[in-house]
């Protein structure tokens, strides 16, 4: 029996629209509750959503928070720098903030990261030492497990392969939902109704997507050498779509033996953000012990 199995955790999700809590007893998630955000408020009105979905699920059970946040931070101050899409939060000192508030350890990463630490205690990462989360959203994210241990960087900056340029743009630009737009004009959503609805344009669109998110594959063999790939995010549910193209894209990687031990999963969690969240409290105390 692992830490995550006797230990109860809030994980909280925040974004730029809603903030999300909940409770992660063992390896599931209970009593989720969810806010919008006001994002164009001040810091201190964001602040308050948060408390405002943790407060009545904190008790005397609790061990620890964790919270993921898409923007860049000192992860050992818990410091949140430039929050997507909330002007407010510039620099918030939010460890500190919610130590004081609920009297238990915070811990807090960013949103990619969260969903490494996620499918390393309650997903398909478990039992890898090394390990490759790559989240397919809006944007693409990587959170690395190296050696057993997540793995941020100083800033919170590692696995940012998506601002690597590639072609005319970055990898971002062609290998996450943005692809869809900036190629097609048509949000990833649509064509993903379309192409199971037999259109050939939109399947076609799929094939190209993976061909060139396999170029990001091969870009994160090279670099980390992973046992594991998991991908996660909205456009994940696509996989099947694109798999056959994203295969015969990372076929061209050139150490061929490594190929024969790597694994290209999809997320099979359900709340991923909530339990990746709640996982960092885990994480931290196992590097502790």
């Amino acid at each position: 029996m692992n830490n995550s199995d006797k230990q109860k955790v809030i994980g909280i999700d925040l974004g730029g629209t809603n903030v999300r809590a909940g409770i992660v007893d063992g390896s599931s998630v209970k009593k989720i509750l969810s806010c919008k955000v006001d994002k164009d408020g001040s810091a201190e009105n964001v602040l308050e959503n948060i408390f405002s979905v943790v407060d009545p699920i904190f008790n005397k059970e609790i061990c620890g928070i964790g919270t993921g946040v898409p923007s860049i931070l000192d992860v050992e101050r818990g410091i949140v720098y430039d929050v997507q899409n909330i002007p407010s939060w510039k620099e918030v000192p939010l460890k500190e903030i919610m130590e004081d508030r609920y009297k238990v350890p915070v811990y807090i990463n960013n949103d990619a990261n969260c969903f490494a630490t996620g499918e390393k205690f309650f997903g398909k990462a478990k039992g890898y030492k090394n390990a490759a989360c790559v989240t397919l959203g809006t944007g693409i994210g990587v959170g690395l497990i190296i050696n057993g241990s997540l793995y941020s960087g100083r800033n919170c900056g590692a696995g940012e392969f998506g601002t690597i340029p590639y072609k005319d743009h970055t990898y971002e630009y062609y290998c996450s939902g943005m692809f869809f737009k900036n190629i097609y004009g048509i949000p990833g959503d649509a064509l993903y109704n379309k192409a199971l609805s037999g259109d050939e344009q939109s399947v076609k669109a799929f094939e190209e997507f993976g061909f060139e998110l396999g170029n990001s594959v091969n870009l994160v063999l090279y670099s980390i050498d992973p046992e594991i790939i998991i991908f996660g995010g909205s456009i994940s549910k696509a996989f099947p779509l694109f798999k056959k193209a994203l295969m015969e894209s990372v076929g061209r990687f050139e150490f061929k033996r490594s190929l024969t031990n790597l694994k290209i999963e999809v997320s099979g969690l359900d709340n991923s953000p909530i339990l990746g969240a709640a996982a960092l409290f885990f994480e931290n105390k196992n590097s502790i012990a």
